[in-house]
């Protein structure tokens, strides 16, 4: 995958290794309406291992808030198309909320299968823990089912730690530490 930075903070255009151009950029509020249509291409297991259950839709509710984002405390990116937001596609979303009155973030991921092994979930995940680090955070964090082995690999690529959740069978919480102690 090849990778150009574009003036515009957090964007950049993506060639990847296919052949296809993509643009990794910000969410935005008019992402709401692709986002929602392209939930139907994604596979009931894809949407298994990223909502950690099976859904039918996204409600119009959930990609509201899903692309209506606090600056303060949620971060967001799209690998779309290369065309405006609410005209562009998108293949790969991943995200970042901080946990209210904590240092913590949870953070989720998913790239459609049309552009899986391409690199996205690690360039994703490495611009999220970037985010998470410019916002002092002590914890990066997020529950994945255990049977995910590409997203459970790439958190133990990353550094991060799992845990068992003694409360949700078949749950591993994977957990980075941010900062360390002086």
């Amino acid at each position: 995958m090849q990778r150009v930075s574009l003036p515009q903070r957090w964007s950049e255009r993506l060639h990847l290794d296919d052949g296809r151009d993509l643009l990794l950029r910000p969410i935005q509020p008019e992402d709401a309406e692709p986002i929602r249509n392209a939930f139907s291409l994604l596979s009931p297991d894809e949407v298994r291992m990223r909502f950690l259950h099976p859904i039918k839709e996204l409600t119009p509710e959930l990609v509201h808030r899903l692309t209506h984002l606090d600056p303060a405390t949620e971060f967001a990116l799209v690998a779309a198309e290369p065309l405006p937001p609410g005209e562009a596609l998108v293949g790969a979303v991943g995200r970042v909320s901080v946990e209210p009155g904590t240092r913590r973030g949870e953070f989720a991921i998913l790239v459609s299968r049309f552009l899986a092994n391409q690199g996205l979930g690690r360039l994703l995940m490495r611009k999220l823990v970037r985010w998470a680090k410019l916002k002092k955070l002590d914890e990066l964090y997020g529950d994945v089912l255990d049977e995910n082995s590409a997203m459970l690999g790439l958190a133990d690529a990353l550094g991060f730690r799992r845990e068992l959740a003694p409360d949700d069978p078949g749950i591993v919480r994977v957990r980075l530490a941010l900062r360390t102690a002086a």
